[in-house]
């Protein structure tokens, strides 16, 4: 199967403006993904897919494919689906452009629960929560899997939800997960979502993902302990500088 890895990134953040082009490090963010993205031993292909021409063009000056899109796509997921429209591809994953540290092996995983399960059209990752404060805050998305790693229910809610006592986080890990946003498609349902119908469980929560469940599509959940860094605000931002320079 023909893999392919898309990086949509746009210029526009109200709490980071022009976020892919930072450089503080020596190299922008979004150089900074895609230099992960291009360590995978399955894809066969890495995209940056944008709708502004400066990212564009600093991609190409430091030798990415780059491909622009239309300007009012809703969502990340629209704009790869932009791309698996005219890209050749049986697989296409959506790597967020603000996941510096994003593990290459993550990506292959990803990759492999599809082919391994031709039945299934997505899949996602989860990774053990590792607080009390995680469980239960809001910002953090949880999700809870049966025993075929399918996933039952995303949500920004304690789940599942322990009645007696506290979650046991450290032996009980693998019931305790934290949802990574990153997403893998088979093409034709990725090309397909635009036409599915919002859903309720999708407006309540506010969560995408739950558009699929909540119309009796499959989920796949892979397990994996690297969490990778969003960079969300000028002090994440900063925080990875800090991280890159002691690595130097």
């Amino acid at each position: 199967m023909r893999c392919v890895v898309v990086i949509p990134s746009r210029l526009g953040s109200s709490r980071l403006p022009a976020k892919p082009l930072l450089n503080r490090t020596g190299k922008y963010l979004v150089q900074h993904v895609f230099e992960r993205a291009i360590q995978s031993k399955v894809a066969e292909e890495v995209i940056i897919a944008t709708d502004d021409h400066q990212i564009f063009k600093a991609c190409i000056g430091f030798g990415a494919r780059a491909e622009m899109t239309r300007f009012d796509h809703a969502s990340g997921t629209d704009r790869v689906a932009e791309i698996a429209s005219r890209v050749q591809g049986d697989l296409f994953l959506n790597l967020q452009g603000d996941e510096p540290l994003v593990d290459p092996e993550s990506v292959d995983t990803l990759f492999n629960l599809l082919i391994d399960h031709p039945s299934v059209p997505m899949a996602t990752l989860g990774t053990p929560l590792i607080s009390l404060d995680e469980y239960f805050s809001t910002s953090v998305v949880k999700v809870v899997r049966d025993d075929n790693q399918k996933a039952l229910y995303f949500s920004r809610s304690p789940i599942p939800h322990v009645r007696d006592g506290s979650p046991d986080l450290i032996s009980n890990g693998r019931n305790f997960l934290r949802h990574l946003g990153i997403y893998c498609y088979r093409r034709d349902f990725l090309l397909s979502l635009r036409s599915i119908p919002v859903h309720p469980f999708e407006q309540i929560e506010k969560l995408e993902q739950l558009r699929v469940l909540g119309h009796g599509f499959s989920i796949l959940v892979g397990l994996v302990h690297a969490r990778g860094f969003g960079i969300d605000t000028p002090q994440d931002y900063e925080k990875f500088v800090d991280l890159m320079s002691k690595k130097q």
